[in-house]
C-alpha cells in the first residue's frame, strides 16, 4: 500500500471529491483525519464506513478558514495520531453570479473558504512537517482557476490564488523535503453536479475531448500519487484532471 502508516488531514471530506480522497487513502493504508463544517450525520457515517474497512479515521468539525480553528485541528490530530504527513486542502464553496451583481459578502465568503483555508491550515501544520523534515501538501484548485469563467469571478480568483500559493510554498519549504502541489479538476460528476439539467451536463461533456465527466476517484488517485513517494521529485506543479478540457 502506497500510504501505509501515513497520517493525512483532508478538509471538506464528508462528500464529493473529499470523501473519495478519504476512501482512497484508507485503501492505501493511511490514517485519516477529515474535517466537516455542517453535516455531522454524514461525517459520522463516513467515519463508521472507513473504520469498518480497517482504517484509523476520525472526523473533526472545523472551519479551516479560521486560523485559530486550523491550529486547534492540527493540535488535535497530532495528539490523536502522533504526526501529520499529508495535508489535502480540499474544502471549497461556490456562490456564483455576474460581477455586476456580486456582493462583498459573496466575494469574501468564497475567498475565505477556498483560499484563506489553504493559508491557515498550511501555516498551522508547517511546524510539525518542518520538525519531521518531510511532508506533502496538496491543494485542490480548479480549471476555472486556470482559465476563468463568466459568473464565477470570486471562485476563479480563489482557485487561481491557490496556484500562486502552491508555487510559493513549494519554493519556501522544498529545502526541508516538504512538497506542495496543486490539482485542478475539471467537470467532476458529484452530488453538486447531479442537480444540473441534462442539457447543461451534455454541453460540458461535448466540450471535453474524452467526452465524459470525471469521477471523484480520478482526483483521489492523483492525490495518492502526489502524497506518496512515487512523486518524491515533484513539487510546485499544477496537474489538471479534466479530460483534456484545458487543451481543447
Amino acid at each position: 500500500m502506497l500510504l501505509e502508516g501515513k497520517v493525512a488531514i483532508i478538509t471538506g471530506a464528508s462528500r464529493g471529491i473529499g470523501k473519495a480522497i478519504a476512501q482512497e487513502f484508507v485503501s492505501q493504508g493511511a490514517h485519516v483525519a477529515f474535517t466537516y463544517r455542517s453535516s455531522e450525520e454524514k461525517a459520522r457515517a463516513l467515519e463508521a464506513e472507513l473504520t469498518a474497512n480497517g482504517g484509523q479515521v476520525q472526523g473533526f468539525k472545523s472551519d479551516a478558514s479560521k486560523m485559530s480553528e486550523a491550529e486547534s485541528l492540527v493540535a488535535e490530530v497530532v495528539e490523536a495520531f502522533g504526526t501529520v504527513d499529508i495535508v489535502i486542502n480540499n474544502a471549497g464553496i461556490t456562490d456564483d453570479t455576474l460581477l455586476m451583481r456580486m456582493s462583498e459578502d459573496q466575494w469574501d465568503r468564497v475567498i475565505d473558504v477556498n483560499l484563506k483555508s489553504c493559508f491557515a491550515l498550511t501555516k498551522a501544520v508547517m511546524r510539525t512537517m518542518l520538525k519531521a523534515r518531510s511532508g506533502s501538501i496538496i491543494n485542490v484548485s480548479s480549471v476555472v482557476g486556470v482559465q476563468g469563467n463568466a459568473g464565477q469571478a470570486n471562485y476563479a480568483a480563489s482557485k487561481a490564488g491557490i496556484l500562486g500559493f502552491t508555487k510559493s510554498v513549494a519554493l519556501e519549504l522544498g529545502s526541508r523535503n516538504i512538497r506542495c502541489n496543486a490539482i485542478a479538476p475539471g467537470f467532476i460528476e458529484t452530488e453538486m453536479t447531479a442537480s444540473l439539467d441534462a442539457d447543461t451536463v451534455q454541453g460540458w461533456r461535448d466540450a471535453i475531448p474524452l467526452r465524459r465527466g470525471g469521477r471523484p476517484e480520478d482526483v483521489a488517485q492523483l492525490c495518492t500519487f502526489l502524497a506518496s513517494d512515487m512523486s518524491a521529485y515533484i513539487t510546485g506543479q499544477t496537474i489538471c484532471v479534466d479530460g483534456g478540457m484545458i487543451t481543447a
